[in-house]
């Protein structure tokens, strides 16, 4: 691996840096594909529309308010090796006071950004896998629980999970095992040591990255049937749900007994005092599966509170929830599920295209394949009073494959098919 390289990026022009009052104008080129840009099947049209008078003594629906401006562009740059940025990922373990600071994964590079107070963003650390061939899909952050200090984790077309130490400028570990390309990782929000990646291979992973224990194996039996594309763990750390190419969302409990017990162990466990390996929980069976959400690949979920937002290459994310309305637990094998909301955008029909949400989970960002970005408040008590605010720059019209929001939702940064980095700001009264 390579250390910090100023010359792997080339920031925009100065002029390109005076070009924010048209910020929301514009409207880019269909972006190039990419291999992992091609649709499988053509999305569902829309439904027919009915058109009549409103009948007699009929609540009209609440009108939804005008869209704000809630963001404004600042600046751009491009990393000069010209491949789609996949992944972006800002480090929420900074307090306040401290820099913004992101890392993008793309072509074999994953590099370090800092967001200056100038509004221009400056390279910190570049990372270069020792092979050209490998395509970096995904980055998450954590840190080290001993020294405190940050720590980067990677994954990509090569199947191997890269672990980075920010302080000390080197790739420290790498863990393999997937049989093919891992898409997404993510940490547990509550123990960071522990570390989800998730694969083309049709199963995930849990690391603990400070003993190097493959802690579980989810997979198998009445697990994903094709690639998974994308997974999360809520806030409690009592589930992950995860979702794939098969079209399914599957939810799977992590306060298992044995799940429990296979973390506590992997503190502990020592290979050389042991004649066998570690007993990884192999788990095969979901606490809940649907195909019922969406009709088309899967490619990115998360966790709102005890609801799931989740998304398809259909111009929508959906809001839900397992089971019944009024259901406070998840009932094991149960097939009900619950849509509450659809935040419609425009544009979107390829997959690998993942919406993010801040850290204190009041804002929601997706990009489509013209160069826009989508951004919701989540904090009106009525979601049909919710209209998206579109960001748009005449100069970014490939697509955004993945948004990122600093911890207070002040900085949104977009990551392009072109290799572009867009940084927009909160705009005053938002």
């Amino acid at each position: 691996m390579t250390g910090p390289n100023g010359d792997t990026s080339s920031i925009a022009d100065s002029e390109d840096q005076d070009m924010e009052d048209t910020w929301s104008v514009g409207s880019g080129s269909n972006a190039d594909n990419t291999s992992r840009s091609t649709t499988p099947t053509m999305s569902a049209p829309a439904g027919p529309h009915k058109r009549g008078k409103a009948k007699r003594g009929r609540k009209k629906a609440p009108q939804p308010l005008p869209p704000q401006n809630l963001y404004k562009f600042v600046s751009f740059l491009k990393e000069d090796h010209g491949q789609p940025l996949f992944g972006v990922a800002f480090n929420q373990y900074l307090g306040e006071g401290q820099p913004a600071v992101f890392a993008t994964a793309g072509s074999n590079r994953v590099s370090v950004y800092q967001c200056e107070k100038n509004a221009s963003i400056r390279l910190l650390q570049c990372y270069a896998d020792p092979d050209p061939e490998e395509n970096f899909y995904s980055v998450a952050w954590s840190y080290d629980t001993e020294t405190g200090h940050p720590l980067l984790a990677a994954g990509g077309a090569r199947g191997v999970v890269r672990l980075f130490s920010i302080a000390t400028m080197t790739c420290t570990k790498h863990f393999t095992g997937h049989g093919n390309a891992i898409n997404e990782v993510k940490f547990h929000p509550g123990n960071p040591d522990l570390l989800l990646s998730v694969s083309k291979d049709h199963a995930m992973r849990l690391w603990n990255v400070r003993t190097d224990i493959l802690v579980a194996l989810l997979g198998g039996v009445e697990a994903h049937r094709d690639e998974v594309l994308s997974a999360d763990i809520d806030v409690e750390g009592r589930y992950l749900v995860s979702c794939g190419m098969d079209h399914s969302l599957k939810i799977w409990s992590l306060t298992t007994e044995a799940m429990q017990n296979a973390i506590k162990d992997s503190y502990t466990f020592n290979p050389a005092r042991s004649n066998q390996p570690f007993a990884t929980v192999e788990q095969n069976f979901p606490d809940f599966s649907t195909r019922d959400i969406h009709r088309n690949y899967v490619d990115c979920v998360r966790w709102l509170g005890n609801l799931v937002l989740s998304k398809s290459c259909e111009n929508t994310i959906v809001c839900w929830k397992p089971g019944l309305l009024n259901q406070t637990e998840l009932k094991l094998n149960d097939t009900n599920v619950t849509i509450l909301h659809k935040f419609d955008y425009k544009e979107c029909q390829i997959w690998f295209m993942r919406f993010s949400l801040d850290f204190w989970q009041r804002m929601l960002a997706v990009g489509n394949q013209q160069g826009k970005i989508y951004v919701w408040e989540m904090t009106a008590t009525d979601p049909r009073m919710i209209r998206p605010s579109t960001l748009s720059h005449p100069r970014c019209t490939a697509a955004i494959r993945q948004t990122a929001f600093s911890r207070d939702a002040s900085i949104l940064i977009g990551v392009c098919d072109d290799a572009t980095i867009w940084r927009w700001e909160a705009t005053p009264n938002s």
